[in-house]
């Protein structure tokens, strides 16, 4: 749709940028049916920006979300912004330590991407065309959401200091340069967490030496490399 797209890591201005559009999208991958929190803080830190512009909600999910792209309208106040369009993606698993959540085929990964485009493309044609669709804002969606999003508050919490690098480490520095928290420090020759992860897995599939662990202290056999 020609829109100017930004990473909300970059060093932009955003409140200037926001600020020039009517209409302003995000997309998120989705955490537990909840707003991962590096575009929580975001969101709370661009609010006065926000206020009373139309939104464009993409997340992506891996099985099912619930209210995903919904999720997003609790960060601000009711009424606060009105919600144009909002869709949810299956894209590929890159949770590489949990048995219940096995790695993606090649094959599985191409067809998940081929049937994302896809879906853009009909989403694009239907807000070009004043469509409305809002995924994840009927009852059943939002109870469904809550109910996996509960869990999501105390597994963030755990999580931020249950990262572990072992032996292998060859202070290579991709963890650091990866890290959207900077959570990781080389301290002394010896790469270290600051308790500040947000398991969005990262630095576990970059590592080359399989030498990071996140929540479960068990190393990593095959990572997730991408699409």
């Amino acid at each position: 749709m020609s829109a100017k797209c930004y990473s909300i890591e970059d060093d932009n201005d955003f409140n200037g940028l926001i600020a020039t559009e009517d209409v302003v999208g995000f997309c998120y991958p989705i955490y537990g049916s909840r707003v991962p929190r590096l575009m929580r803080e975001f969101a709370v830190n661009h609010m006065a920006s926000l206020e009373d512009k139309n939104l464009i909600i993409f997340c992506t999910q891996m099985y099912f979300s619930g209210d995903g792209a919904r999720a997003f309208c609790d960060l601000f106040p009711r009424g606060f912004a009105q919600v144009v369009y909002a869709e949810h993606f299956l894209m590929p698993n890159n949770v590489c330590n949990l048995f219940l959540t096995p790695l993606p085929s090649e094959k599985s990964i191409q067809k998940c991407l081929l049937n994302a485009h896809k879906k853009m493309k009909i989403v694009c044609d239907n807000i070009k065309s004043g469509i409305v669709l809002r995924r994840g804002f009927n009852l059943v969606s939002r109870a469904l959401g809550l109910i996996q999003g509960s869990f999501l508050p105390g597994i963030e919490k755990r999580a931020m200091s249950k990262v572990w690098v072992d032996d292998d480490c060859n202070q290579c520095n991709i963890c650091i340069s990866v890290c959207p928290m900077s959570n990781f420090e080389n301290e002394n020759g010896k790469i270290a967490a600051k308790h500040n992860c947000m398991m969005c897995y990262r630095c576990i599939n970059k590592c080359p030496q399989k030498a990071i662990t996140v929540f479960i202290r068990v190393k990593v056999k095959k990572q997730y490399m991408g699409v």
